[in-house]
């Protein structure tokens, strides 16, 4: 079924802006404080999709159920986004079942990796359309993200860019931390080309010999993504529209995977107190 379109932005404080939202509840989560909403297209933020949003107060999910129609305010700040508001307008039955796409599994053919198994080599170009693989970082600890470059939301993958401009600060400082790597893996390589990675790269104050950007053919990241349990939904109507989790991993030296990160509720002092740890055992 259709939705309503979605309106206009408007702002509500210095430094937030407000937008109308319209959209399909698919999942409620209570207890994070969050629901998974199918929506249309924002204008002046993003095309239609589905995404998870928190909201301000989690008394605005009472009563909430997978199908109900919504009218709500998200407020997009410059490190968080929100609902603030949530009308209930109506309920439709469900396009598709209310939950995130499966983990890959044996049986697929994609195998998620497991503490001190191997990571696969892959195919990648890098930010300067050089082909890589993953085996060329051998020697250095590396810690990996998925992203893409246009994902509208705060909490996610800027999130992890701005997670990775504090990592980078450390390692900088800390002698000891001075083999790490930071590679951040986009797949939306239908946009994200090495020119639009090297220019991002460039915004983030990345340091190239420290934080390599790879993308690669899409069928061939999105193999590799998935080993690290990263699940990637397109829309077939709009590229612009991807609907994915977030992972990240600490991979040692050897090329072994160390530990999966599941979400955003990581920090960047988590990782550096667990990168500390790999460093010293190699």
């Amino acid at each position: 079924m259709a939705l309503a379109a979605a309106g206009g932005a408007c702002r509500r404080a210095a430094g937030d802006r407000t937008y109308t939202l319209h959209g399909q509840v698919l999942t409620v989560d209570a207890p994070h404080k969050q629901l998974t909403v199918k929506h249309e297209a924002i204008t002046g933020l993003m095309p239609a999709m589905t995404m998870p949003y928190e909201v301000e107060d989690g008394k605005l999910l009472n009563g909430l159920t997978p199908g109900d129609l919504i009218n709500a305010t998200l407020v997009i700040g410059s490190n968080e986004a929100h609902l603030s508001t949530i009308k209930r307008v109506g309920n439709a039955p469900l396009e598709t079942p209310p939950a995130e796409a499966p983990a890959p599994k044996a049986s697929s053919g994609f195998e998620l990796l497991k503490p001190g198994a191997p990571v696969p080599a892959g195919a990648f170009v890098d930010q300067d359309g050089r082909k890589r693989t993953f085996d060329s970082f051998r020697g250095e600890p590396v810690l990996i993200t998925f992203i893409y470059t246009r994902c509208p939301l705060p909490t996610f993958c800027p999130m992890m860019d701005r997670h990775f401009v504090t990592i980078q600060k450390t390692l900088k400082q800390d002698a000891a931390l001075g083999r790490v790597h930071l590679v951040t893996v986009s797949f939306d390589p239908t946009y994200d080309t090495p020119r639009v990675l090297k220019k991002h790269a460039r915004e983030l104050n990345a340091d190239s010999a420290r934080w390599t950007f790879l993308t690669g053919e899409r069928d061939e990241v999105d193999r590799f993504a998935m080993r690290f349990g990263v699940s990637i939904a397109r829309a077939m109507n709009d590229p612009r529209d991807i609907t994915h989790n977030l992972r990240t991993a600490i991979v040692d030296a050897e090329g072994r995977l160390v530990k999966i990160y599941i979400g955003n509720e990581w920090t960047p002092e988590q990782v550096l107190a667990d990168l500390r740890s790999v460093v010293r055992a190699d």
